[in-house]
């Protein structure tokens, strides 16, 4: 079974997307293992602040005082870094819900701050009074280890966190490496059998390659080349004067062409020459080729790879064009008709004279043949005859015409 590029490109473009975003988690996880190391380090630096703050030299009373406020204030604003730096920490919030339990430590801390800066207060403003010193001392000592033992315990949580959340990444690392290492292995065996298709295209004699052609695609065009070829190189199936198909090769092509078509709309179109006829000719019989040959060579412009246009009479061509609408098959034959009467030629005795075609245009159904479509658009084309030149009419102008 082929293989659809297109499919292909698509699935690659997701796996694409599944990489970026899992890059982007990635990014995301980092950025919360550098929040844990601030809290850590938020944390060491309180203990290292209420340490200091237990050994101020009491000599000198007003600058102890003085370095305490400004150290306790700053144990304050600590804590609040670490609330701040929280709000980013966005796999504890809400995937292992431990905000309640954190910011419940990070109050009782602040609370602890605020007992273990009264204490110290306390103890540097004590009188001389032995016994009072003592106290203030013992309350220091009971406020110091109490927040101290606190912030150990906050520590202890913030390991078991990362513990918790390293076990799952580590977990969705491994699968994740996995799914990225085949699906990396399976689309580079895909993309180099794409190339290798391409390869194949480019190669002068195709019949010596021994290649087996992968995608539907490059099979798709493999065969109109080789039709392509075939048709070119039967001169029974070309027009002698203007080089593109005639009634047989027409035939020929579209037989070979319409499994190509897809789920795109077939439009047939026949198009006269607007007073060029076999029994009245206007021109020289140099000239109506001259006519001819650029007439067919401007419709061959708007040809695209799975189109088919020949020259079926005197003075006709049909047109079967492949499009993915109605509007935008119509829309090219217009453009066609519009091509054709830009092309100027200069005559002798005449000057330069403007050629212009009129056509009948139907939109070809599924279950009808192509000789049933060819009649119907002859039949469009002889009412637009009727009704002027330089037009093209489609199938609802016939059903205006019967109202």
């Amino acid at each position: 079974m082929k293989h659809s590029i297109k499919k292909i490109f698509l699935n690659l473009n997701t796996y694409l997307f599944f990489v970026l975003f899992v890059s982007f988690i990635a990014m995301m996880l980092t950025l919360e293992q550098q929040l844990s190391f601030e809290k850590v380090n938020n944390l060491n630096k309180q203990k290292k602040i209420i340490s200091t703050l237990t050994k101020l030299n009491k000599d000198d009373i007003e600058l102890a005082l003085i370095q305490f406020n400004g150290k306790s204030t700053q144990l304050h604003q600590e804590i609040n870094k670490l609330r701040s730096i929280y709000k980013y920490d966005y796999s504890d919030r809400y995937i292992f819900s431990n905000e309640f339990e954190y910011l419940g430590d990070l109050t009782k801390l602040s609370i602890l701050t605020t007992s273990f800066n009264n204490a110290a207060h306390s103890f540097y403003v004590a009188d001389k009074d032995e016994e009072t010193r003592n106290i203030a001392q013992q309350e220091l000592a009971t406020a110091f280890a109490n927040i101290t033992n606190h912030i150990n315990n906050i520590l202890l949580k913030n390991i078991e966190y990362s513990q918790k959340k390293f076990n799952i990444v580590k977990i969705a690392t491994i699968v994740i490496f996995i799914l990225i290492f085949l699906a990396t292995v399976w689309y580079r065996k895909k993309l180099f059998s794409i190339y290798k298709d391409i390869e194949y295209l480019y190669q002068v004699d195709k019949h010596k390659v021994d290649h087996s052609i992968y995608t539907v695609e490059v099979d798709a065009i493999s065969m109109r080349m080789n039709r392509k070829t075939s048709t070119t190189d039967n001169p029974t199936m070309l027009d002698p004067v203007t080089g593109i198909n005639n009634n047989k090769g027409l035939i020929n092509s579209y037989s070979n062409k319409k499994g190509l078509k897809d789920s795109n709309f077939t439009a047939v179109t026949i198009i006269e020459i607007d007073n060029f006829s076999k029994s009245k000719r206007a021109f020289s019989q140099e000239m109506t080729q001259s006519i001819l040959k650029k007439i067919a060579y401007t419709i061959s412009l708007h040809e695209q790879a799975i189109d088919v246009i020949a020259r079926t009479d005197y003075n006709q061509f049909t047109l079967i064009l492949s499009r993915v609408s109605k509007e935008q098959a119509f829309k090219d034959v217009e453009l066609i008709r519009q091509s054709i009467e830009e092309l100027k030629f200069n005559i002798a005795d005449k000057g330069p004279v403007v050629i212009t075609v009129s056509g009948g245009f139907i939109i070809k159904p599924n279950n009808t043949n192509l000789d049933e479509a060819s009649r119907q658009a002859k039949e469009i084309l002889h009412y637009a005859k009727t009704t002027g030149t330089n037009r093209i009419l489609q199938t609802r102008d016939i059903a205006e015409r019967d109202m």
